[in-house]
């Protein structure tokens, strides 16, 4: 069995990139699973391009992994191109094979971004 811990998705949850919030954004939303992850994402759309990007919360290392290499991912993309990505997206930015009792970790920052770019 893969190790769903790799040194990829660590790195991520240790150092985070883009954690934090942004003073005045455009869009946000926060979200949570039903393991008590939460995950709050802050960004600024312009033209309908995400040009910054920050995000808090609490959770699993899946889940902060998740939303750091997320944020990474998006900048610079449009709307309409976050709202293409899907689970399989997420999951591939981690890397990992994402076991069944753990996809709800993966998706919860798309979900929140998601979310947010509605709003």
């Amino acid at each position: 069995m893969e190790d769903i811990y790799s040194a990829r998705v660590l790195e991520e949850y240790k150092h985070p990139k883009n954690f934090g919030t942004l003073s005045s954004p455009t869009h946000q939303s926060k979200e949570a699973n039903s393991c008590g992850d939460t995950i709050h994402m802050f960004c600024t759309v312009n033209n309908s391009v995400i040009t910054e990007i920050k995000f808090s919360g609490k959770g699993c290392a899946i889940s902060l992994a998740a939303a750091s290499l997320l944020t990474e991912f998006v900048k610079g993309k449009t709307i309409a191109d976050v709202n293409k990505l899907t689970e399989n997206d997420m999951h591939q930015l981690l890397g990992i094979t994402v076991p069944l009792s753990r996809k709800h970790c993966a998706r919860l920052a798309l979900t929140s971004l998601k979310e947010a770019l509605e709003k």
